[in-house]
C-alpha cells in the first residue's frame, strides 16, 4: 500500500505558495522530496556530487526562504584523515525561482582539479499524489538541452535550469527524462571555486488560486529576556513572514499559508488562530485574514462541498485534493469551528483598536456567521453545534483533530458522529458574546439577543459535558450521535479556559487536570491521556503533542490567571525549541527519547500555527491585556522573565507601543 512520505529529517524552505524539500545533504529525489509550487512538483531531481560521489553532510539549517548546508567531499582526500573539502551550499526561494550557490572550499596545501556535477529533472506530480505516495520522484517529463539551458514542462509550468559559470559540458540522463550538468573546476591550494545555479518556474496555465508571496513583516516582533526566547522566537517568526501569501482577488491582503509542504494554501481554522496569535504584532495581517474569509464566505448551502449559507471555509486548494478517501473539491467548507474562530478574530481586531470603517464593511458577515451558528444549534437535537460529513468523500471530523479515529471514548473506541465538540460550543460562546458587543458599539445594534443565546448554549454545555466529580471531574471531548459524552480525557478542555464557557471554579478545575502527568509532557500537552486505551504517542491526535494545541491551553492559562500552569507550559515550549533548532514543529511524539523530543515522522514544518506559537508564549509571558475600546492596556509578567525584559514591536490601535519591566 502506498505510504506518505516522511519528512522529520529533511530540510525545509518556504516562500509564498513555494516550498522546496531535500535531504540534509541538499539532494532532491527521495520520496516526499522536491521543489512544489502551486502545489506541483516543478523539480523532483536535484543531485549534486563532487568527484563522483555526494557530499556527507555535517551540518544543516532551514529557516524562512533560505536552507543552508555544509557537506565534505570524502572522496578527495588528503595526507591526513581530517577533512579536506568543504562544500558549501545556501539556497534561496523566491517565489517562482530557486537560487543555490555552491562553494568548494579547500584546505589542502596543493591545487586540484575536482570534477562537479548536478543532475536535475522534473516529473510534474500534483501534491496530492506525493503526499499520498503514489508519486516517486523520477524525472517523468522530457528534458530539453538548449545551450546553456536545461528545461522540461508539465501541465502548468515551463522550468528552467541555468548556471553561473556554464557548465562545461551538459546532457540527458535517458529516456526517463533529466539531465546532467557537469563542471571542471580548478581549486588552488587553500582556495575555494563557486558555481550559481538558477531555477525558473515560470506559470503558464492560471489556476483557481493564483496566490503569490505575501507580507507580513515580523521582524520587529522580539521579547528581550534569555537566549532560549531567542532561540524559541526568531526562526518561527522567519518562518510566518514567508508562509505569508496575498489573496489573488484583493493583493492588497495576505493571510498565513497553513504550513508546508502540504497545507501551502488558505486554511481558515489555521489562518484565524495564527491571526489571533500574531494580532499583538501584525493587526493589518489579521485584518487582511479575515477580509480573505468573508469573500469566501458561503453564500448558500450546497452539501457536495460542505457549503452552508454564513459559513467560513475550511480550505481552498488550486486543484481537487485527493488523498486515499478523501477527495475534496479545490473549495471545501467541512469545518465546524472556522465560523465562530472567525467572528472571535473579528472581535479580536476591534478590541486591538483596528478602525471602525476597517471593521464595519465586515458587519454583514458577522451577521450571516451569526446566523449560521443559530441555524446549526436550532437544527441540532440537543442544541449543540455538530457536524457530519454525507459525502462520504470529506472529513469523517470537522474540528481540529480532523482524524478520523480522533474521538475517544474513556474505554478507547471511536465515537459515532455527528459530534458536537467542546471546543466548537466553547467558541461558539465567545464568538456570540464578542459580537454583541461589536454590533453595539460599531452598529448601534441591540446585542442582549446574543448574549442570551450564548448563554444558553454555555449552561447546556455546562450541563451535559463534565464528566466525574469532585476534584477528579473533568470535560469530556465531545458528545456523540446519542448525546453521550465522548469521555476520552484530552487536550480539548485547554480550548475553551478563555472563551468564557466556565465558572471561575471550572476553569481552575481545568487547569489542573491539564497538569496531571498522564497529558503534561516535557514538550508540551499530549492529544490523549497516556492511560487511555487508545494512545499512541505517535498517533496523530491519539497521544501526540501539537504545538499549538499547547500555545492554546497557554492563551487560556494566563488570560484566567494561572499564572504558574502557564510557566509550565513556557518552559514546555522553551525546552521543545532548544531540542528542535528553534523551529516548532506541527507536532511530535507524546513521549521523550531520554531528554530528547521524538519526531511525529509526518509533521510538517514550518506551520503556521505552530510557528505563531511563539507570539503567544511572548504575550503570554508578559501578561499583555489590550482592549481599545474600555482604554485598557496592562501586563502581569511571569516571574519567568528577568527584571530587565522588554516586549518589542506590539502595535496597538495603529501605533507601537514598546513595553519593559519599569512600565510595570
Amino acid at each position: 500500500m502506498p505510504q506518505q512520505p516522511w519528512l522529520h529529517e529533511l530540510e525545509i524552505a518556504v516562500d509564498g505558495p513555494s516550498t522546496v524539500l531535500s535531504d540534509r545533504e541538499g539532494t532532491i529525489g527521495a520520496p516526499g522530496t522536491g521543489w512544489f509550487l502551486d502545489d506541483q512538483r516543478v523539480v523532483s531531481l536535484l543531485d549534486l556530487r563532487v568527484a563522483g560521489e555526494r557530499p556527507v553532510a555535517v551540518a544543516s539549517h532551514s529557516g524562512g526562504d533560505t536552507t543552508e548546508l555544509l557537506g565534505v567531499a570524502r572522496a578527495v582526500s588528503g595526507p591526513t584523515p581530517d577533512p579536506t573539502l568543504q562544500v558549501h551550499r545556501r539556497r534561496v526561494l523566491r517565489d517562482d525561482e530557486l537560487h543555490e550557490q555552491i562553494d568548494l572550499v579547500s584546505r589542502s596545501a596543493s591545487g586540484q582539479r575536482v570534477d562537479l556535477t548536478l543532475d536535475v529533472g522534473g516529473d510534474g506530480a500534483t501534491l496530492s499524489r506525493v503526499k499520498s505516495g503514489l508519486a516517486d520522484s523520477s524525472p517523468a517529463l522530457e528534458t530539453a538541452v538548449e545551450h546553456e539551458r536545461v528545461s522540461w514542462s508539465d501541465r502548468r509550468h515551463l522550468t528552467s535550469v541555468t548556471a553561473e559559470p556554464p557548465p562545461a559540458d551538459t546532457g540527458l540522463l535517458g529516456e526517463h527524462g533529466g539531465a546532467r550538468l557537469r563542471w571542471a573546476l580548478d581549486l588552488p591550494a587553500h582556495g575555494r571555486a563557486q558555481v550559481s545555479v538558477r531555477v525558473t518556474a515560470e506559470r503558464r496555465v492560471p489556476t483557481s488560486f493564483d496566490s503569490r508571496p505575501g507580507r507580513c513583516d515580523l521582524s520587529g516582533a522580539r521579547l528581550d529576556a534569555d537566549a532560549r526566547w531567542e532561540l524559541a522566537t526568531t526562526t518561527n517568526l522567519a518562518d510566518l513572514s514567508h508562509l505569508a501569501q496575498t489573496d489573488p482577488e484583493h493583493p492588497e491582503d495576505s493571510f498565513i499559508a497553513a504550513g508546508s509542504p502540504w497545507y501551502l494554501t488558505l486554511f481558515g481554522r489555521d489562518a484565524i488562530w495564527t491571526a489571533r496569535f500574531l494580532i499583538p504584532f501584525a493587526p493589518r495581517l489579521a485584518l487582511g485574514t479575515a477580509r480573505v474569509l468573508a469573500r469566501r464566505q458561503a453564500r448558500h448551502d450546497d452539501p457536495s462541498i460542505g457549503a452552508e449559507a454564513g459559513k467560513i471555509l475550511h480550505e481552498v486548494r488550486r486543484e481537487t485534493f485527493r488523498d486515499h478517501e478523501i477527495d475534496l473539491a479545490p473549495v471545501y467548507f467541512g469545518t465546524v469551528d472556522a465560523t465562530p474562530l472567525w467572528l472571535c478574530l473579528v472581535h479580536d481586531l476591534w478590541r486591538w483598536g483596528v478602525p471602525t470603517d476597517q471593521v464595519e464593511p465586515l458587519l454583514p458577515h458577522v451577521r450571516a456567521a451569526l446566523s449560521w451558528m443559530e441555524r446549526m444549534v436550532a437544527e441540532s437535537p440537543d442544541g449543540f453545534l455538530r457536524y457530519l460529513d454525507t459525502t462520504g468523500t470529506g472529513l469523517a471530523n470537522q474540528g481540529w483533530k480532523d482524524s478520523g479515529d480522533s474521538m475517544r471514548t474513556a474505554e478507547g473506541s471511536v465515537a459515532p458522529a455527528p459530534i458536537a465538540l467542546l471546543e466548537a460550543q466553547g467558541y461558539a460562546v465567545e464568538a456570540a458574546r464578542g459580537a454583541a458587543d461589536l454590533l453595539e458599539a460599531v452598529a448601534g445594534q441591540d446585542g442582549r439577543r446574543w448574549r442570551e443565546w450564548a448563554d444558553a448554549l454555555s449552561a447546556r454545555v455546562r450541563e451535559r459535558f463534565w464528566v466525574g466529580s469532585g476534584e477528579d471531574a473533568y470535560l469530556a471531548m465531545a458528545l456523540d450521535r446519542d448525546g453521550r459524552p465522548v469521555d476520552g480525557v484530552g487536550s480539548n478542555m485547554g480550548h475553551v479556559l478563555e472563551t468564557g464557557l466556565l465558572t471561575p471554579d471550572e476553569v481552575t478545575l481545568v487547569a489542573r487536570r491539564l497538569m496531571r502527568p498522564d497529558l503534561l509532557t516535557p514538550f508540551g500537552i499530549s492529544t490523549l491521556s497516556s492511560e487511555n486505551p487508545a494512545y499512541n504517542p505517535l498517533g496523530y491526535h491519539t497521544g501526540s503533542v501539537w504545538t499549538h494545541d499547547t500555545a492554546i491551553a497557554l492563551r487560556g492559562l494566563a488570560a484566567t490567571g494561572h499564572r504558574r500552569e502557564a510557566d509550565t507550559l513556557i518552559e514546555a515550549l522553551l525546552r521543545l525549541a532548544g531540542a528542535t533548532q528553534g523551529r516548532f514543529p506541527e507536532l511530535l511524539s507524546g513521549e521523550a527519547v531520554g531528554r530528547s523530543a521524538a519526531p511525529y515522522p509526518a509533521s510538517c514544518r514550518p506551520q503556521a500555527w505552530s510557528a505563531a506559537a511563539a507570539a503567544a508564549m511572548m504575550t503570554a509571558a508578559v501578561g499583555l491585556r489590550v482592549d481599545v475600546p474600555a482604554g485598557i492596556l496592562s501586563t502581569k509578567p511571569s516571574p519567568l522573565l528577568p527584571q530587565g525584559w522588554a516586549l518589542h514591536g506590539v502595535v496597538v490601535g495603529g501605533r507601537p507601543v514598546e513595553l519593559d519591566a519599569s512600565a510595570v
